[in-house]
């Protein structure tokens, strides 16, 4: 049995009861930090001519867009040989045939080409007269077949195709190419030289053309590009 005493210097000689040591609170975790914002480079003005007031370019810009092309234009036409209308009308000199505008083109086209390619008058004549019996000079986009243009060439005859054929420079082109692989064409009948180039079921018939064809040809002899009409 224990006495007080003995209690109370048991109790004193006891080492005194440990504590569980005070939980720290947890840290406070810093704010993150945001990456500053990203400044937005102040776009320089629109240019202007000259420094004008953008406002007026963007206004008129397409009125002056128009004015260069008209300009651009005027300065072409200007250098262009004249043309005559489709509608006008053209008396050959001496005779009493009138053309249109267009037959009366497509003729200067046939003697211009044949001109360039160093040719006697006679190869223009038979052109001509060919061309009238053909088409009566006009640039035709259907015929028999597969015919087609002035001379009603046949793209399945080996003469171009349905485009170049249709091409009153490159059908005369074609015409006197042939024409003059015709030995002695220049001196046998206009129909006869006609024929061994176009090959036609009517032979006869370019014949009655060369009377025009010849007028139409003296009227084109010196200003073939440029007169509108006889």
């Amino acid at each position: 049995m224990t006495s007080a005493r003995t209690g109370t210097r048991l109790a004193a000689e006891r080492p005194p009861a440990r504590r569980a040591p005070a939980k720290k609170a947890p840290a406070r975790k810093a704010p993150a930090k945001r990456p500053p914002a990203k400044r937005t480079a102040a776009r320089p003005p629109a240019a202007t001519p000259q420094g004008g007031n953008p406002w007026v370019w963007r206004h008129w810009w397409p009125a002056l867009l128009i004015g260069v092309v008209v300009l651009v234009s005027v300065v072409w036409k200007g250098d262009r040989p004249a043309e005559v209308t489709p509608t006008a009308l053209c008396t050959v000199p001496s005779t009493s045939v009138t053309l249109s505008g267009e037959q009366w083109t497509n003729a200067q086209t046939i003697a211009a080409v044949g001109k360039e390619r160093g040719l006697p008058e006679r190869a223009i004549v038979i052109a001509l007269a060919t061309a009238m019996q053909e088409s009566t000079l006009r640039n035709l986009d259907y015929g028999d077949r597969d015919s087609l243009g002035l001379f009603q060439q046949r793209p399945s005859q080996g003469w171009g195709t349905p485009a170049q054929v249709q091409d009153p420079v490159y059908a005369a082109g074609q015409f006197y190419d042939r024409l003059v692989r015709v030995p002695g064409w220049d001196t046998m009948r206009l129909t006869e030289a006609a024929q061994l180039v176009q090959r036609s079921g009517f032979p006869e018939l370019y014949q009655q053309h060369e009377p025009l064809a010849a007028a139409l040809t003296a009227a084109l002899r010196t200003d073939d590009r440029t007169r509108n009409c006889g």
